[in-house]
């Protein structure tokens, strides 16, 4: 009998000791919920899940604030070489971020699916980012070339914080 087992002994006395399989299921139970390595193994997942809610709590402030707040500013990151009203592009895309931050909080069950449509969205706004950056746009407090190109390195770890938290990089890898 291992030391994991014989520590869980006294937790399973109430169970024939006969070595029945039902006994050493029970045992080998009683020692995988003591073991660090169970911790562990959940801890992953608890991040994942407040992070899976924090990004759903981001994408809802920011399409909030692309219907009220800072709906000018974001006007002002819509490339002009997009053959559509500024101010319609901000409003869909605010909705569209509300609507994915929703999803992120309250449709656990097609999390990998929401995930990929959040990592999807980053990459189609990208543009925007690079139209601040190139045409020198102030916004946001964004007012110098160094923070404009700093926000963009930030673009692709949207992308892996959607496809990470939500377990949409498996449905990735799969294909």
């Amino acid at each position: 009998m291992s030391s994991e087992l014989r520590r869980v002994a006294p937790l399973t006395s109430g169970v024939a000791s006969n070595g029945s399989a039902y006994t050493v299921r029970m045992k080998r139970r009683a020692a995988q919920q003591l073991s660090v390595s169970s911790v562990t193994r959940r801890l992953p997942g608890a991040l994942r899940a407040a992070s899976q809610a924090g990004l759903g709590l981001f994408l809802t402030s920011a399409g909030a604030s692309h219907l009220t707040v800072n709906r000018l500013a974001f006007q002002a990151q819509v490339p002009t070489w997009l053959p559509l009203d500024p101010d319609l592009v901000v409003l869909a895309s605010g909705v569209v971020e509300i609507l994915l931050g929703l999803a992120l909080l309250f449709l656990w069950r097609y999390r990998a699916h929401v995930g990929l449509v959040a990592a999807l969205f980053f990459v189609a706004i990208f543009p925007g980012n690079i139209n601040q950056f190139v045409n020198r746009i102030d916004a946001f407090g964004l007012n110098s070339d160094t923070a404009r190109g700093v926000r963009l390195l930030f673009q692709p770890l949207l992308v892996l914080w959607a496809l990470w938290s939500t377990g949409a990089l498996r449905l990735v890898r799969r294909g």
